[in-house]
């Protein structure tokens, strides 16, 4: 059977196609961690245009970042179940057409973290995009088992560029919120490496399970867990956070490392993916933990 060209790949994408390309659920997340990030930057409420047009650019960012990594592992993506049926490899997308995509979603991104916000942040910005869709997915990706562990620095940079979008300089507090997503990120990748571990070999690709085996990569999960739950205490021990956020990170740090420790003494095979969906689930509720936490004097005053 022929493929089909260009023409008709054009004529057959979707908005669901180029939406697919932005890794909306992962997108999402990080544009989460951006907000709360810029809204705690300032006792109350940001700039309307830090706020509105600092997230838009980093979302914006974020979307190209992931485009482009679907281009680049657009080969890849074709070897591993999990990934055959994205656009690029099931034939719904030309690489062009996702290549021109993630193009215009990063100089829109500049364009409006430049002119609307401060240059520092579209310079930060552009780097966690370099190292996410370039270093990390044509370098590290290939190189390294410790590809995620390097690599998480530009998924960690969100809560820190929406920070810089308000105060135009670095922070102590936003680098601890960059420390707490680059201990989360082992942990919560290793997970799903551990249940995708034939295709990550499929692909050739070094992933922690493939080089080193399942029971070393479960301890390593652990030895991160522990890791994070000692990092996600440093905002209330470091006063930029209270007794709202201590508790809710001590119940949520409790499960997770229950969770860490059953995949290390069980084989189960659902436990890494459930350890995974959990994960995601943690951040999220730990970031919107550090905003309750950040508005609660607000709301009694």
């Amino acid at each position: 059977m022929s493929q089909p060209n260009a023409r008709s790949l054009a004529a057959a994408a979707t908005w669901r196609d180029y939406l697919e390309l932005t890794k909306p659920r992962v997108v999402a997340l990080s544009v989460l961690t951006a907000v709360v990030g810029t809204l705690l930057a300032t006792p109350h409420l940001p700039p309307l245009d830090a706020l509105l047009a600092g997230n838009l650019g980093i979302a914006l960012s974020a979307a190209s970042a992931a485009a482009i990594n679907h281009v680049l592992d657009r080969r890849i993506d074709a070897r591993m179940a999990r990934t055959r049926n994205r656009p690029l490899p099931s034939g719904h997308l030309a690489h062009t057409q996702a290549l021109g995509f993630a193009l215009l979603l990063g100089v829109a991104s500049m364009v409006i973290l430049v002119a609307f916000v401060n240059v520092l942040t579209a310079a930060l910005t552009f780097a966690s995009l370099i190292v996410y869709a370039v270093v990390y997915t044509v370098w590290l990706k290939r190189a390294t088992p410790q590809n995620i562990v390097i690599g998480g620095a530009a998924g960690a940079a969100p809560p820190v560029l929406g920070w810089v979008a308000v105060t135009n300089h670095l922070d102590a507090h936003a680098l601890l919120l960059f420390l707490i997503i680059f201990a989360w990120t082992p942990p919560h990748f290793w997970a799903l490496a551990i249940a995708r571990r034939h295709d990550y070999a499929r692909a050739d690709i070094p992933m922690l399970p493939v080089t080193h085996g399942v029971e070393f990569t479960r301890l390593h999960v652990l030895l991160y867990t522990v890791i994070l739950c000692i990092v996600t205490l440093l905002p209330y021990m470091t006063g930029m956070s209270g007794l709202l956020y201590l508790g809710g990170a001590v119940l949520l740090n409790a499960r997770f490392l229950w969770l860490a420790i059953a995949l290390k003494l069980s084989g189960r095979d659902e436990l890494p993916m459930r350890m995974f969906r959990f994960s995601i689930s943690y951040l999220m509720w730990l970031f919107l933990l550090l905003l309750a936490d950040h508005y609660l004097p607000l709301l009694r005053g």
